[in-house]
């Protein structure tokens, strides 16, 4: 079953500069479909209001 992913851009300042939203089957093809945006930036990934995972851009 398919469901709504968001992808939240976080700034350096710590607030959201930006959403992405994702339709995936599961957890793990949403992972999959955001790591590569993790440049710089960390990114939060919701389903629907459940957290998922949070990408830290190493340092």
């Amino acid at each position: 079953m398919t469901s709504g992913y968001y992808a939240y851009i976080i700034g350096h300042d710590g607030h959201i500069k930006e959403r992405i939203d994702l339709v995936c089957d599961n957890d793990e093809e949403a992972k999959r479909s955001i790591e590569q945006l993790v440049d710089g930036h960390a990114i939060e990934l919701w389903q629907e209001t459940r957290w998922v995972v949070t990408y830290r851009p190493q340092e």
